[in-house]
């Protein structure tokens, strides 16, 4: 079962994840959150495509915008009220897009 994490464990993943990232997650409205800044629009939209795709095989979907080449994602387990080992889990799916485009 899925559980809404505490300050101590979402502090523990946020570490681990950003260790791997060039650009840090960080947590906004109590979301797990990021900007991805691309050369252009095409390019930041098929690395929405991509994500897309992700979250609908996780069966869980980001709440993101996008204008031209910026992509901000936020993360949160709205069946929980909060940040759940699921969007630290699409949060490093994310990741291994960025790094292996």
């Amino acid at each position: 079962m899925n559980k809404k994490m505490d300050a101590s464990e979402i502090n523990t993943q946020l570490q681990a994840l950003n260790q791997q990232c060039t650009d840090a997650w960080n947590i906004q409205d109590e979301k797990l959150h990021k900007t991805f800044k691309f050369n252009n629009f095409i390019t930041a939209f098929g690395f929405m495509s991509q994500v897309a795709i992700l979250a609908e095989k996780a069966n869980h979907h980001p709440e993101w915008f996008n204008v031209y080449n910026r992509v901000e994602i936020n993360l949160t387990t709205h069946e929980v009220g909060g940040i759940s080992t699921r969007d630290f889990d699409l949060a490093q799916a994310i990741e291994n897009i960025i790094k292996c485009p």
